[in-house]
């Protein structure tokens, strides 16, 4: 019994660094400001270790880069845009696609935002 759960255990952890992978790579940005009007754009995820990422943002003309976590099927990164803090929050579905929810530091409301693997 000891045996199984020890294995169970290694096994888990060898499957966490493949996970935090499959978010790396290039995606369609789809989404909409606090005012509710919609952009779009491309976004790209370059892994940096096992659960940590480094993300670029081009919507509109207007890049923006921040660093980025996943935590199961939670997708997080922090930025700066117009020289304040921002946060987005994602959730990703089985597809590798995300969608989540953004703000920005000293505004109030949030946005929406989906990604979507190119």
């Amino acid at each position: 019994m000891k045996l199984l759960a020890a294995m169970m255990v290694a096994g888990a952890s060898l499957a966490a660094p493949a996970l935090a992978q499959d978010v790396g790579g290039t995606y369609i940005v789809q989404g909409t400001g606090f005012d509710g009007q919609a952009y779009a754009g491309e976004a790209r995820v370059t892994v940096t270790s096992d659960v940590t990422c480094k993300i670029e943002w081009n919507t509109g003309g207007q890049i923006s880069e921040g660093i980025c976590m996943r935590s199961g099927n939670v997708f997080a990164a922090a930025y700066v845009i117009s020289e304040r803090a921002g946060m987005v929050i994602y959730t990703i579905k089985a597809d590798r696609s995300m969608e989540g929810q953004w703000t920005i530091a000293g505004m109030d409301g949030v946005g929406t935002e989906a990604l979507y693997p190119k």
